[in-house]
């Protein structure tokens, strides 16, 4: 079955960084798009970012353009999120999707997602 192993989350200051890890298995990996997303407890989702299977296409929304880069290796079924400049407002637990945008219906999410990890930015 498709698992989806996020790593890499943790506590950094404002203005550093982290890299965020998503191990992919049970589906073939370089056929899809996949995504990453957030959530603040009692709050909604955000796309962080997306990324089309050969990496020819990627997304950001305003709030992250510029600070972090989605990526992939196909060849190691993994998808990378580098998050950089971090802010306060970056805290959230961060979730890798199977899909070039994450589907959720109310607070239900659609599809295949990792279990989060989480990362918090505080000085």
């Amino acid at each position: 079955q498709v698992q989806l192993v996020e790593s890499g989350g943790g506590s950094a200051q404002p203005g550093g960084s982290l890299r965020l890890t998503c191990v992919a298995s049970g589906f073939t990996f370089s056929d899809y798009g996949m995504s990453w997303a957030r959530q603040v407890p009692g709050k909604g989702l955000e796309w962080v970012s997306g990324i089309s299977s050969d990496s020819s296409t990627t997304y950001y929304p305003d709030s992250v353009k510029g600070r972090f880069t989605i990526s992939r290796d196909n060849a190691k079924n993994t998808l990378y999120l580098q998050m950089n400049s971090l802010k306060p407002e970056d805290t959230a637990v961060y979730y890798c999707v199977k899909n070039y945008y994450p589907v959720v219906r109310g607070t239900v999410k659609v599809g295949s997602w990792g279990q989060g990890t989480q990362v918090t930015v505080a000085s």
